[in-house]
């Protein structure tokens, strides 16, 4: 049976601002004792009343302003109303008829808002009882919701998601609004999930909480679509509920956690201790606008259009801006497209490897990084003495690759004077091998030349070298 897959993302990212969203308390991720950044306000005391971080309702109107959304003039904040340890005050203050944000569009996903809310306390579960840790709670939470996208096929709809979720996240760092990091929780995906048979018809709805990396997110909605597509095969319609479900990252499957409600259930209404807000006269959204960074869209197109390096060496530079901001100065530094390609792949390559390899190799200046791609593009050293001097710059990163080339004596020998008389004796000692060429076996010559790096410790221009062998032979 066909059928269609519908996904739709809400994301959570937590805010980067100096103090909490609705307290003077630090809004500090890296904190890791227990209660330390906590007051009457966020641990919800009898008579604490809370005051609105502005800089944390700016940060959700540039990420609008960035995704092409509506910044609403009138805003509020709601009282979402419900009972768990987490949440001492018997509710969260979120948004919910005038969100902040509508519409907006990325990576192929429609936007249908986007708000802000406080987050909640941390629940750290012991043996047989638990314990609840408030230096979390009242931190700034941006909410995004996407539109339900359709796809025809679960594969398609789970990278898609994924590549949105990775998308946003570079948005937020382009930003500076987030630090959405996966793995400390900064950022938090949950994915509805629903399939039809019919395109224009939705099925009933799951929704996958709390999936915390790139790949938990494709593999939990990869798994849940051909769960409940089993389940349409089998005649089993009515067993796909309404329902929340987790993912097991382990046994990488979802598993039934509770009814989902719905948004009466929650009865939300205005808070009455926050004043409403009128956002266009708070901001200049016209300054905020022209004041938006380079987004990671039109860095890869600036990078096509001015570089013309592989799509798969621009993704490495939007994914790692600080080291995108480096190699443009390499480029810049460079100005020539060939040397700027050359300088592409050397970083994508061997310099990554390097540091990957040695958690103590750093980047090297950008002059002296240039000064090793002009040597290489000028034939003054070979690929191979290239790649053993980047190997001493990233663990000192202020020598002169000149210099570690005349020191190692890797520099190219291109005296055809010399090499010619190099050559003759290789020419000498290998009477067989020039036999074989000349009868037409190409390969016999690359072992001439490979003779003649060896005797000059690989030190010759071997372009030179071939040539001179060539000559010398015929």
């Amino acid at each position: 049976m066909k059928y269609y897959a519908t996904v739709g993302l809400e994301i959570h990212a937590e805010l980067k601002t100096a103090t909490k969203m609705f307290c003077s308390c630090k809004n500090d991720s890296d904190e890791k004792n227990p209660n330390v950044n906590i007051c009457p306000v966020c641990t919800a005391h009898p008579g604490a009343l809370p005051v609105i971080n502005k800089k944390a309702v700016e940060h959700v109107v540039k990420v609008g302003l960035a995704l092409d959304g509506k910044v609403a003039d009138f805003t509020e904040f709601d009282r979402k109303n419900y009972f768990y340890p987490d949440i001492p005050k018997g509710y969260q203050i979120s948004q919910y008829k005038f969100p902040i944000v509508s519409g907006g569009h990325l990576a192929g996903f429609d936007i249908t808002r986007v708000h802000l809310e406080e987050d909640t306390a941390t629940n750290k579960h012991v043996k047989d009882y638990s314990l609840v840790d408030f230096n979390r709670a009242g931190v700034p939470l941006m909410e995004l919701v996407t539109e339900p996208h359709v796809f025809e096929g679960g594969k398609e709809a789970a990278e898609n998601a994924s590549k949105f979720a990775k998308e946003l996240q570079l948005v937020l760092w382009y930003l500076d609004v987030s630090e959405a990091n996966m793995e400390k929780g900064e950022m938090r995906v949950e994915a509805n999930i629903s399939v039809s048979p019919d395109r224009k018809k939705f099925g009933t709805k799951v929704e996958v909480k709390n999936l915390n990396s790139f790949r938990s997110v494709e593999r939990a909605i990869k798994y849940e679509l051909e769960r409940m597509g089993d389940l349409l095969e089998e005649g089993k319609e009515k067993e796909i509920v309404q329902e929340t479900r987790g993912w097991d990252e382990e046994k990488e499957k979802t598993f039934s956690q509770r009814r989902k409600e719905s948004s009466h259930d929650y009865r939300y209404f205005p808070d009455p201790d926050l004043p409403k807000m009128k956002l266009h006269e708070a901001f200049d959204l016209k300054k905020m606008q022209k004041e938006l960074p380079e987004l990671p869209e039109g860095k890869r197109k600036r990078y096509k259009r001015d570089f013309e390096i592989k799509e798969e060496d621009t993704e490495i530079f939007v994914n790692e801006p600080a080291l995108g901001l480096w190699f443009e100065g390499v480029a810049k530094i460079l100005g020539d497209a060939g040397k700027i390609k050359t300088a592409s792949n050397y970083i994508t390559s061997d310099l990554l490897g390097l540091q990957k390899s040695n958690l103590e190799a750093r980047l090297p200046s950008a002059e002296n990084f240039a000064e090793l791609i002009n040597l290489v593009t000028e034939s003054k050293i070979s690929s191979r003495g290239a790649k053993d001097i980047l190997a001493r710059m990233v663990i000192n990163s202020d020598i002169s690759p000149l210099k570690i080339a005349a020191d190692e004596n890797l520099l190219q020998q291109s005296d055809e004077t010399e090499l010619k008389k190099i050559a003759q004796k290789i020419i000498k000692e290998n009477l067989k091998v020039v036999a074989d060429y000349k009868s037409g076996k190409d390969a016999a010559l690359q072992s001439l030349v490979g003779q003649v790096m060896k005797e000059t410790k690989g030190s010759a221009n071997p372009v030179i070298a071939r040539e001179i062998l060539v000559k010398l032979i015929k």
